[in-house]
């Protein structure tokens, strides 16, 4: 079993930063991508952010020269550095994460979710 564990969230004036993080842990042989999404209310999931295990990332188009994803191997974390906050990157944001079991096999995982609020 693997767990993710999301910590960084908060109340942040518009303008400001944010950092947050998801770590990995459990039954792990190597993550293939780790990757972050968010949901406000009333809209759909929808990817931020993601990095996979060589490094390539990708951004949404709302996001470009804001945010940051960053990747530490060694400790499974995957952070989102987040600056230049707006009202609208006001919501419930997710860690995701591909793993490949030690058999092999691939299985997706989700954290619990951080609120990020930005407001003044």
């Amino acid at each position: 079993q693997v767990q993710l564990v999301e910590s960084g969230g908060g109340l942040v004036q518009p303008g400001g930063s944010l950092r947050l993080s998801c770590a990995a842990s459990g039954s792990i042989f190597s993550i293939n991508a780790m990757g972050w999404y968010r949901q406000a209310p009333g809209k759909q999931r929808e990817l931020v952010a993601a990095i996979t295990s060589r490094g390539s990332t990708n951004y949404a188009d709302s996001v470009k020269g804001r945010f940051t994803i960053s990747r530490d191997n060694f400790k499974n974390t995957v952070y989102l550095q987040m600056n230049s906050l707006k009202p609208e990157d006001t919501a419930v944001y997710y860690c995701n994460a591909d793993v490949s079991s030690y058999s092999r096999r691939s299985y997706d995982y989700w954290g619990q979710g951080t609120q990020v609020t930005v407001s003044s």
